[in-house]
């Protein structure tokens, strides 16, 4: 195992679920480098999902996308005077921040024309099609095995809540009439991803209907910036009752504490199915244009349902065709797994 000598800077993922799989990974860092300062470079956006962790020294929210972020964020890393640099991210933009950073050692994945930029790190498995697909979680632990890192046996992402998040979620639950015994249900129609990963928001409409008429439960309807027509669209179309999240701007460190509350989260295959995974809620995943391998992991109280299509996994934002890798996937069907998962934890 190498010798930290002061700092490490670890660069996380840009996708928010990406993050919540990599959690396993700083854990790894941290328990095995107790006493360095850790500083994680992330976009602003995915900064509250880590932020009340165990992980983290210091965090750097970062845009270097423009030339002004990128300068910018070079002059942070700069003032570190890091170490050690760790890229999840495989862009060549990464690597040559640490770089000109002046990191000491830079590890990370051996790809993307960047291997000469870095001191070393794993090579990706290659298939027919490219790199093999894999869990990101354990994609992002192979490089604790090659720095040769002691790993636990339980490889489970993690994440945490802080008092005041408490406090601030416990007054929305008030404010929705959510009491602490409510069956409560979460939907997530929305994807930052793209379009092609949406479930119809007509079908979600229809769903909340069904789901009332199973269960007597509440139904939480999570809409993220940019998502409001979409969350308006079930509420107008859907005659169950149904508390839109929308209107009160719930951001991403607030949502933990929302899904850690509701006992089945149904989802696109987008940031918050990780969540109910790392907060141990019952998550069912409708799945479309993305490869389900980069996700097989810690399954226990997931189910996913997808199609298989000759065109799927096609991992396009917007669907070229009529969009049937979604559309086969029917209301009726989602409540059926719905209630076999939430049998399946009785």
């Amino acid at each position: 195992m190498l010798k930290i000598k002061q700092n490490i800077i670890i660069f996380c993922p840009n996708w928010v679920g990406d993050v919540v799989m990599a959690t396993p990974f700083f854990d790894s860092i941290r328990s095995n480098y107790p006493n360095a300062t850790i500083t994680g470079v992330v976009r602003r956006y995915v900064k509250g999902v880590i932020e009340d962790g165990p992980w983290f020294d210091h965090l750097i929210p970062c845009n270097d996308k423009t030339i002004a972020g990128f300068f910018k964020l070079l002059r942070e890393i700069l003032s570190i005077k890091p170490d050690i640099t760790i890229l999840l991210p495989n862009s060549f933009r990464s690597a040559l921040l640490a770089r000109l950073g002046f990191s000491k050692k830079v590890f990370g994945y051996r790809r993307g024309g960047r291997s000469l930029l870095l001191t070393g790190g794993p090579a990706p498995v290659a298939d027919k099609n490219g790199y093999l697909p894999m869990p990101m979680q354990d994609y992002y632990m192979e490089i604790c095995k090659w720095l040769r890192m002691d790993i636990s046996t339980s490889v489970k992402p993690a994440l945490f809540i802080s008092e005041t998040l408490k406090k601030k979620g416990g007054r929305l639950f008030t404010k929705y009439g959510i009491k602490q015994n409510d069956m409560l249900i979460g939907i997530n129609p929305g994807a930052k991803f793209g379009s092609s990963k949406c479930w119809p928001p007509v079908y979600f409409a229809r769903l909340a209907e069904l789901l009332s008429e199973e269960w007597d439960c509440k139904i939480l309807l999570f809409a993220g910036p940019g998502e409001d027509i979409i969350a308006e669209t079930i509420v107008k179309e859907s005659s169950a009752k149904t508390i839109n999240t929308g209107p009160d701007k719930v951001d991403l460190a607030l949502l933990k504490y929302l899904i850690q509350g509701c006992s089945l989260l149904i989802t696109n295959d987008t940031g918050p199915r990780h969540y109910a995974v790392a907060l141990d809620v019952p998550v069912l995943v409708i799945m479309g244009p993305t490869d389900y391998r980069y996700t097989n992991a810690n399954l226990e109280k997931t189910v996913v349902l997808r199609k298989e299509l000759d065109c799927s996994p096609c991992h396009k934002p917007v669907c070229p065709k009529e969009h049937e890798c979604m559309l086969l996937i029917t209301p009726e069907d989602v409540l059926q797994a719905a209630k076999q998962l939430i049998n399946r934890q009785k």
